[in-house]
């Protein structure tokens, strides 16, 4: 008999199922998500008796290629509907920052990243006083940023502040950012006093470097969301030395929205239940290592279903651990999952670094590159050419700056393509 598909969600948000019906709350979603978007029905047509599982197994998988090809347009019945209300503001739109294939354009109803981010505030604890009030908040990522509808023109201060969000960077190499420009970004913080400092966590990790350097502490600052990008245990230490406030992992992405809430670092992230069904598809065979498949909720703009993520997550007693990037993985040839994770687990306690890349160079090298103000211990190498194998010769290299993607993203870790 094929088996019930496998959720993150918690059971009561899913609701009550039997082996062979979908729970009501998820019946109800597709449904719903049916009706808005001709795309679905034009795939895979459903009866009007309630959903079984087979029936569900039967709706396709939806890709992030599939909708680069079709477009926006194939989500609406007519699309001159969204182009008037793009110019009246019933809708928006967005640009993914294409850091796994080509861009993609995002169409979403106003409000809907508000009130998801709203509903993703609300599912934990340190981050739900601040849910649906004026918060005075600070954005540090990519310009082409993933999940905020941020400036691309060089704009003066009162022109990137929005309802008490100021944010901060105006180009998309932090590496890059001339010392005038650090002192901008400090001036503007001590200018706002936010209380959240939410970024990309290798911009925030040379924002704690730029503000360390001029010596500047925000007291202000009760948490810090790290987003947009993986976050490494170095990246997480270096802003703690600087931003000594509880860090929040929160995962997702533009298309999508949020989907992930947890304490950094704790292998404790849960699905925001209020923002979508999480399905859980095995992967590669290893134990408790999952492929994610979204359905997004309460979206009338281009609702997901079924919609590969690209996520790899690990299941934990306590929650999950947001591995990344099934591209950002490296499967060792004893079956091994290898992710960011296991190299800060690996490196040694003496080194102390502002980012690093490790990159496959060939079957059984990998080049070992990272920013730091001092010298790594001789044993890095060694250390993480163990995490990677047997056989396996590890060459550590410190840069003065590391590039990121056209996006703007950074990797921790680049396996050879295979």
């Amino acid at each position: 008999m094929m088996s019930v598909p496998v959720f993150a969600n918690l059971p009561e948000a899913l609701g009550s199922a039997t082996d062979a019906r979908v729970p009501a709350s998820l019946e109800a979603e597709i449904r719903a998500i049916y009706e808005r978007s001709p795309i679905y029905p034009g795939r895979f047509p459903l009866h009007p008796e309630p959903l079984q599982w087979a029936c569900y197994r039967g709706i396709p998988v939806l890709t992030k290629q599939e909708i680069l090809e079709r477009g926006p347009a194939a989500f609406f019945a007519d699309y001159r509907v969204i182009e008037r209300g793009l110019q009246n503001r019933e809708y928006e739109y967005e640009h993914t920052s294409g850091s796994t294939s080509q861009p993609m354009t995002v169409i979403m109803e106003d409000g809907w990243w508000a009130e998801q981010t709203r509903r993703a505030y609300l599912a934990h604890p340190r981050l739900a006083p601040y849910a649906g009030r004026s918060v005075r908040k600070a954005v540090l990522a990519p310009v082409a940023c993933s999940s905020n509808l941020c400036p691309y023109e060089d704009q003066p201060f009162p022109h990137r502040y929005f309802e008490g969000t100021v944010y901060l960077n105006l180009t998309s190499d932090p590496f890059v950012f001339p010392e005038a420009e650090w002192d901008r970004i400090v001036l503007e913080l001590q200018a706002v006093k936010p209380e959240i400092i939410e970024g990309e966590p290798v911009y925030l990790s040379l924002l704690a470097r730029a503000a360390a350097k001029r010596r500047v502490s925000l007291p202000s600052v009760q948490v810090v969301i790290l987003t947009y990008g993986k976050a490494s245990l170095q990246h997480s230490r270096r802003i703690a030395e600087v931003f000594p406030a509880p860090q929040i992992d929160l995962y997702g992405s533009t298309e999508a929205g949020y989907i992930f809430v947890g304490d950094a670092f704790q292998d404790n992230s849960r699905v925001i239940d209020a923002n979508a069904f999480v399905e859980l598809v095995p992967w590669r065979g290893a134990t408790d290592v999952f492929q994610t498949q979204v359905t997004t909720r309460h979206r009338r703009a281009m609702p997901l279903l079924r919609y590969h993520t690209g996520d790899i997550v690990r299941r934990f007693p306590t929650g999950f651990r947001i591995l990344g990037r099934e591209r950002d993985l490296y499967l060792r040839r004893d079956g091994i999952v290898v992710s960011a994770s296991d190299i800060d687990a690996a490196l040694p306690d003496g080194l102390a670094c502002w980012h690093y890349c490790l990159v496959q160079t060939a079957e059984r090298r990998w080049d070992f590159h990272y920013v730091a103000d001092h010298p790594a211990p001789k044993e890095t190498g060694a250390a993480v050419a163990q995490a990677l194998g047997d056989g396996v010769r590890v060459n550590a290299f410190r840069r003065r700056y590391l590039q990121p993607a056209s996006s703007g993203k950074f990797s921790l870790l680049k396996p050879l393509v295979k």
